[in-house]
């Protein structure tokens, strides 16, 4: 769709001439997130306060004009690509981190903060915002509200949905409403602060959070689990979670991961390894140090090779930037992707692992896996050759046999990336064609004219 000279100057007069930009380098910019699909938008807005998002929306309401809200783009799965052009509304300037509550727990921010500053604001207070994506550097916080992000912390603290009390959005029509509360309970009516966190950027823009805040542990202690079978790396998992010991992260690395990232590391990996788990505890230092004891002692029960404790703070720090590099140094296999975020029950991940096994000997393409194991999280990388039609098509059928494997195993097609585009002709097969008609009445309530990011979620 185009954008006439009148609407471009209207939206030059709410948020300033430097902030609205139609020229193609700008647009391109803003054309893709990280799954490469890419979409050129009509015009980019930066809108510095809720005021200018009112009336953005309320002329766009007025005009027809689809509205893509975005934040730093670091989505998998193309929710923040506006595939219908319009207009992207960028949250980057709306940044502001305030009103740190050390005695209620709380803290406010808009959309655009980052969300390691977030960690580092409150961390400064002795307070602890526990959600930590891979992406938590550069990621903001109203685009982990859009697809209720995860991390590895998820295993003990939950997603972000569970440290969100309330909003302020303002809807499609520019009207704004505020959600949820400021205490620790609230149930009056519906709980539409719950329905916003994770709802892809399509019923609403949010203009403010308020985060609910945990006391920042006295201690925490890292472990690298090194195994010479993947099978023993994932039976080792149910197994530390039937000990009755909650480690805030489980990662899970198989063989590809570790050549990969070895460079990266402090210590040497044994020749024979074939996984590793990292496992990280935290609280107060005596329970710590109990519970990292068995662990280890469970570990060895499952036949790992070697237990290694993180000897300081610079070194677990080493471990967690080498795990959080790897979807980038994929690449370093072939020259594109398929990153799926399955998720299982505990007791079926070794099951899990052996179809990653399976559908890389099938398909002939090197199949990447992990994740947060703890939570039965698995991110499942299925790598391909852009140029190569062949494998293209042979990562797609990939795709349908892991999702269908998912599904069989009692698990769901996406744990924290979303749906986005890169999901829709999946999500029947788990939601359903009823629940999913329930999803576009809400759709259709919030946004009666479907102008704010069409085409995601469902068709």
């Amino acid at each position: 769709m185009g954008l006439s000279g009148s609407v471009f100057r209207q939206l030059q007069k709410i948020s300033g001439k430097q902030f609205v930009t139609k020229e193609k380098e700008e647009r391109l910019c803003y054309s893709y997130d990280a799954t490469g699909n890419s979409f050129l938008p009509d015009v980019i807005i930066f809108p510095g306060s809720e005021k200018e998002v009112v009336q953005i929306l309320q002329l766009a309401s007025k005009e027809n004009l689809i509205v893509v809200p975005r934040g730093a783009g670091s989505g998998m799965t193309g929710g923040a690509v506006p595939i219908k052009g319009g207009l992207v509304l960028v949250t980057s300037r709306m940044n502001q981190i305030f009103d740190v509550d050390e005695n209620n727990f709380l803290v406010k921010v808009q959309p655009g903060a980052i969300v390691s500053d977030i960690h580092k604001t409150v961390e400064e207070k002795g307070l602890f915002y526990p959600p930590d994506p891979a992406s938590s550097s550069v990621c903001t916080i109203g685009g982990n509200i859009g697809e209720c992000a995860g991390g590895p912390r998820a295993v003990k603290y939950g997603v972000t949905r569970d440290y969100v009390l309330g909003l302020s959005a303002v809807l499609p029509s520019g009207e704004v409403i505020q959600t949820g509360v400021s205490t620790a309970k609230g149930v009056a009516g519906y709980d539409l602060t719950r329905l916003i966190v994770g709802s892809e950027g399509t019923l609403a823009v949010v203009t403010q959070i308020t985060l609910k805040l945990l006391p920042k542990p006295a201690t925490i202690k890292t472990m690298a689990i090194f195994f010479d079978s993947i099978q023993k790396a994932a039976k080792t998992v149910s197994g530390i979670m039937k000990e009755a010991v909650v480690p805030r992260c489980v990662e899970y690395l198989d063989e590809a991961c570790l050549d990969l990232i070895k460079d990266h590391l402090s210590f040497e990996l044994p020749e024979s390894i074939k996984a590793m788990l990292i496992i990280e505890l935290d609280g107060d230092v005596k329970s710590v140090e109990k519970d990292a004891q068995n662990i280890k002692a469970v570990c060895f029960s499952y036949e790992a090779l070697d237990v290694m404790v993180a000897k300081d703070e610079i070194e677990a720090q080493k471990l967690w930037d080498a795990r959080k590099a790897l979807s980038p140094i994929l690449y370093k296999i072939a020259n594109n992707k398929i990153n799926e975020d399955i998720v299982v029950p505990i007791d079926k991940i070794p099951d899990m692992v052996q179809v990653t096994q399976n559908i890389q000997e099938t398909s002939g393409l090197k199949v990447v896996s992990f994740g947060h194991a703890g939570d039965g999280n698995i991110h499942c990388n299925i790598m391909y050759n852009k140029a190569d039609k062949n494998e293209l098509k042979r990562a797609k059928k990939a795709v349908d046999e892991l999702f269908d494997a998912t599904l069989r195993l009692g698990g769901t097609i996406t744990g924290e990336h979303g749906v986005g585009v890169t999901k829709i002709k999946y999500l029947v097969q788990e939601i359903g064609a009823v629940q999913i008609e329930l999803m576009k009445g809400i759709k259709k309530v919030f946004d009666p004219q479907n102008i704010l990011n069409p085409g995601k979620i469902f068709l």
